[in-house]
C-alpha cells in the first residue's frame, strides 16, 4: 500500500463517506434491477422499460440546477443522508404495495419520479463533498478509490438483487431499505468544516451559474458532453431484461450477472488507476476509451451467448471508468469550492441524460426495430461521437495532464 493510499484510508470522514456511498449505491443498484424485472414481469413491454428511465430523468432535469445551488449553501453530508433515507422509504412503499397486492405499472412509474428527484440532490452533494474531505494532491487517487468502491457495489448490488428476487421482489426492496438507512446513518457522521452561505437570497441567476461556468471552460464542456452522448447512444442497460429473458434465455440471476458485468470491468480499471494514476495523454486516452466503449456495445448487440455478452459489457465498464476518472478529476480541480455544487449539478444533468434518457432511447428503438438493432446502432453512434468530439474540442483531445 502506497503512503498516499494509506493516508486516504486513515481519514475517518473520507472512509465513512466511502462506506455510505457503498451502501447507498448497493441499495440503488438492487432497486434498479428489481424495478426493471418487476416492470417486465407486469407488462412484457420494452416501451415500459424505457419509460422507467424517462420518468426518472424528466423530474431530475427540472430540479437539478436548484438542487446544485442548495448543495453550495447547505451541509452536503446531511443532504446526502436525506436522499438515501428517501430511497429507503421508496423501497418500503414497494414492500407494502406487494404485500397488499397493489403493485402496478403506474406505481413503479410514480416511484421512478421520486427516485429521479432524489438523485437530483444526491449526485451533486456526493460529488461536491469529496474534495472537502481530502487534500488536492490526493484528489485523483480519492476519485479512483471511490470509483473502486462504487464499482464493487455495482457488482454486488445487481448480483444480490438477482439472487434475492428468486424469493420475490419484496425481499429485494426490504434489503434496499435496510442498506439505505445504514448509508444515511454513516453520512450523518461525516464531519467537515462547513461554513453556511450568507448574503443574497437564492435566485435563478445563481442556480444557472454552473451552466455558464461549464460553457466557458471548453475542456470541461467537451468532457462532460462527450460522456453524455457516448452513454446516451451506447447504453444498453435498459435492454438487459429483454436480453436476459428473450435472447440469452436466462432468469433473474442472469440479469444480475449482466448488470454486474460492466462494474467488474470498471472495478478492475479503477484499481489499476488507483495504483497508477493517469499521468500523460489523458485527452487521447479519454477519446480512445469512448471509442472502445462503442465497439464493445456493438459486440454485445451481436452476441447470442451469455459469456460473450458478459465479456462485452465488462469491456464497456472498463472503458467508461477511464472517462469517469478523467471527467470528475478535471471537474473538481478546475472548480472553486463555492461553485462545486452547481457545477456538479450540471454534470448530474449530463449523467442523467446519458443514463435515464439513454434507457428511454434504447427502449424506444428496441420497441420499433428490436433490441439487437438498438444496441448495435447505439454502439456505432458512440464511435461517431468520439470522432466528432475530437474535432470539436481539440484542447480536450490534446490535453496531457489532469491538471491543466
Amino acid at each position: 500500500m502506497t503512503p498516499e493510499l494509506r493516508q486516504l484510508l486513515g481519514s475517518q470522514p473520507f472512509t465513512r463517506f466511502l462506506l455510505a456511498r457503498f451502501f447507498g449505491l448497493t441499495a440503488s443498484q438492487m432497486l434498479m434491477v428489481a424495478l426493471a424485472w418487476h416492470m417486465y414481469d407486469l407488462t412484457r413491454s420494452a416501451w415500459d422499460l424505457g419509460l422507467v428511465g424517462l420518468f426518472q430523468f424528466v423530474p431530475a432535469l427540472l430540479v437539478t440546477l436548484p438542487a446544485g445551488q442548495l448543495v453550495d449553501r447547505w451541509h452536503r453530508g446531511r443532504i446526502f443522508a436525506s436522499c438515501v433515507s428517501l430511497q429507503a422509504l421508496t423501497a418500503l412503499v414497494l414492500v407494502g404495495a406487494i404485500g397488499l397486492g397493489q403493485d402496478s405499472r403506474h406505481l413503479i412509474l410514480a416511484l421512478s419520479v421520486v427516485l429521479g428527484v432524489v438523485r437530483a440532490f444526491q449526485m451533486p452533494a456526493q460529488q461536491a463533498l469529496t474534495p472537502l474531505l481530502v487534500p488536492p494532491p490526493l484528489l485523483a487517487r480519492a476519485v479512483a478509490l471511490s470509483s473502486s468502491a462504487v464499482q464493487v457495489s455495482v457488482i454486488g448490488g445487481p448480483a444480490l438483487g438477482g439472487v434475492l428476487y428468486a424469493a420475490g421482489a419484496g425481499a429485494v426492496y426490504a434489503t434496499c431499505s435496510v442498506l439505505s438507512l445504514a448509508a444515511g446513518a454513516l453520512a450523518l457522521r461525516v464531519h467537515y468544516a462547513h461554513a453556511p452561505t450568507l448574503g443574497r437570497a437564492a435566485s435563478w441567476r445563481d442556480a444557472l451559474a454552473g451552466l455558464g461556468f461549464v460553457w466557458r471552460r471548453k475542456v470541461l464542456l467537451g468532457a462532460v458532453s462527450l460522456d453524455m452522448f457516448a452513454v446516451l447512444l451506447g447504453g444498453a442497460v435498459a435492454l438487459l431484461p429483454i436480453y436476459a429473458r428473450d435472447i440469452l434465455h436466462t432468469g433473474p440471476e442472469g440479469l444480475g450477472l449482466l448488470r454486474a458485468a460492466p462494474a467488474v470491468g470498471a472495478l478492475l480499471m479503477s484499481l489499476v488507476l488507483t495504483r497508477w494514476p493517469l499521468q500523460h495523454h489523458v485527452g487521447r486516452l479519454l477519446f480512445a476509451a469512448v471509442a472502445v466503449f462503442g465497439l464493445a456495445t456493438v459486440a454485445f448487440g451481436l452476441s447470442q451467448q451469455l459469456w460473450l455478452s458478459v465479456l462485452a459489457l465488462a469491456v464497456t465498464g472498463a472503458a467508461d471508468n477511464i472517462s469517469v476518472v478523467v471527467r470528475l478529476t478535471v471537474m473538481q480541480l478546475e472548480t472553486p469550492d463555492e461553485m462545486r455544487g452547481r457545477v456538479a449539478a450540471v454534470n448530474s444533468i449530463f449523467i442523467g441524460a446519458s443514463n435515464q434518457l439513454g434507457e428511454f432511447e434504447s427502449g424506444a428503438v428496441a420497441a420499433l426495430w428490436g433490441p439487437e438493432a438498438s444496441a448495435i446502432s447505439g454502439g456505432l453512434g458512440t464511435v461517431l461521437v468520439a470522432l466528432l468530439w475530437w474535432r470539436l474540442f481539440p484542447a480536450l483531445a490534446q490535453r496531457d495532464r489532469l491538471r491543466g
